[in-house]
C-alpha cells in the first residue's frame, strides 16, 4: 500500500497543519500534491473555526526542493509549462490570500519551488540548519508559480533582488538577515503558535483580509500571471532543458 502524499489535520489550537510527504522526493510537488493543496486550502476558507494554516514538509532534511523535475521535465513547450505553472501558481495565489495567518514551517532544505512556497505564507520559520534559494536561475527559468512576486511583498526590494538573481543557496541565519525568515527555533511547538494568534478567528480574519485588499488592489494576481507566462518562454528554451538534463544525470551518478 503506497504512503499518502500528504498528510493533514487539525490540532488543538484550531491551525490546520498540511505536511508533503515525499520524502524520497524531498518532498517535491507533483500534479496530486497540488490538487491536494487546492482542496486543503477550499476547506480552510470555508470552515471559519480554524485559525491559521501551516506547511511543512516530512521527515528532518527537506521542507520542499520544488517541482519535481523527474515529472515537469517532459513538459517542453511553451505552452504545456503554462498549464502546469499557472495551475500551481492559482494554488499558490490561493495560499497568499488565504483569510488566515499562514506559516511556511521549513524543517529542512527549501529550494526553489519550496522558496516560492514559503513565499507565499505570512510568516516562515525554520530550523538552524535550513537551506533556502530561489535556485531556478541555474536551470534556465525564473520563479514559475509567481514566486517572486510575492517574495517582493514580503521583503524589501533589494533583498529580494539579491535572492532572486543571485540564485544561491542561503543559511537560516543569513535569510533571517535578509528578512526572509522570522524565527529560527529547532522545533515547531503550540507555545509559539499560541503566542502568535492569541486573538478569535475573527478577529484573525479581519486582519487578515485587510493584507488581501491591498495585494488585490497593486494587482498581484495579474502581476504573478504575468511572471509565469515569462517564465513559460524561458521553459521551452535549450538553456532550461539542457540544465535540467544535467542536473538529473547529476542526481544518477
Amino acid at each position: 500500500m503506497n504512503e499518502p502524499k500528504v498528510h493533514t489535520y487539525i490540532d488543538h489550537n484550531q491551525i490546520y497543519r498540511f505536511t508533503i510527504n515525499r520524502p524520497e522526493k524531498r518532498n517535491a510537488i507533483d500534479y496530486d500534491v497540488m490538487n491536494e493543496l487546492k482542496t486543503a486550502l477550499k476547506d480552510v476558507r470555508e470552515n471559519h473555526s480554524i485559525r491559521g494554516f501551516v506547511i511543512t514538509g516530512s521527515g528532518e532534511n527537506s521542507f520542499c526542493s520544488g517541482g519535481d523535475l523527474s515529472v515537469f521535465h517532459a513538459l517542453h513547450t511553451k505552452e504545456d509549462a503554462y498549464a502546469m505553472l499557472s495551475k500551481m501558481g492559482k494554488v499558490l495565489y490561493d495560499l497568499m490570500t488565504l483569510p488566515v495567518p499562514t506559516f511556511a514551517w521549513i524543517n529542512g532544505t527549501a529550494i526553489g519551488g519550496g522558496c516560492e512556497i514559503a513565499a507565499a505564507c505570512d510568516q516562515r520559520w525554520s530550523v538552524p540548519n535550513a537551506k533556502l534559494g530561489f535556485v531556478q536561475g541555474k536551470l534556465g527559468i525564473t520563479t514559475g508559480w509567481g514566486g517572486a512576486s510575492m517574495l517582493m511583498e514580503k521583503v524589501i526590494h533589494a533583498n529580494a533582488i539579491k535572492m532572486l538573481s543571485s540564485a544561491k543557496i542561503y543559511t537560516a541565519s543569513e535569510a533571517l538577515e535578509l528578512g526572509f525568515i522570522q524565527k529560527v527555533v529547532p522545533s515547531f511547538i503550540s507555545e509559539y503558535i499560541e503566542e502568535e494568534l492569541s486573538v478569535s478567528s475573527s478577529v484573525l480574519r479581519s486582519y487578515k483580509k485587510s493584507f488581501i485588499s491591498k495585494w488585490e488592489q497593486t494587482a498581484l494576481k495579474e502581476r504573478m500571471i504575468a511572471e509565469i507566462e515569462q517564465c513559460s518562454f524561458l521553459w521551452e528554451q535549450d538553456e532550461h532543458h539542457e540544465a535540467v538534463s544535467a542536473f538529473l544525470e547529476r542526481k544518477k551518478k
